[in-house]
């Protein structure tokens, strides 16, 4: 499978969400991700509210880039994101290319 990491996000109106086999596939490529209501998501944890923030800050700095945004779910040792593509209505590579670049923010700071 190609790196996702050195991948970019794309426009994709038009397209075609991924089928449940090609997420799955995917999956297999981005630890703790899973599948919950046409999205993918993960929850990262964190020691405290200032470590949950500063992961949204730099989480929206990576996605801007991409400009392709999450929902998230912010607390105060927690954050849980959710990537789907809405101009497909579902799942897209899209998804996993963000999905690798946060983990990799993550390992980077973990």
């Amino acid at each position: 499978m190609t790196d996702l990491l050195r991948m970019r996000c794309k426009a994709l109106e038009g397209g075609h969400a991924m089928t449940e086999a090609q997420v799955g596939e995917h999956l297999r490529h981005v630890s703790g991700w899973r599948v919950a209501d046409g999205a993918i998501e993960k929850t990262f944890g964190f020691g405290n509210y200032h470590e949950t923030i500063a992961f949204v800050n730099a989480l929206a700095w990576i996605c801007h880039q991409e400009d392709h945004h999450p929902d998230l779910s912010v607390h105060y040792n927690r954050c849980v994101v959710r990537f789907n593509t809405h101009s497909v209505g579902g799942i897209s590579i899209n998804d996993f290319i963000c999905a690798a670049k946060v983990d990799a923010l993550i390992a980077f700071n973990g």
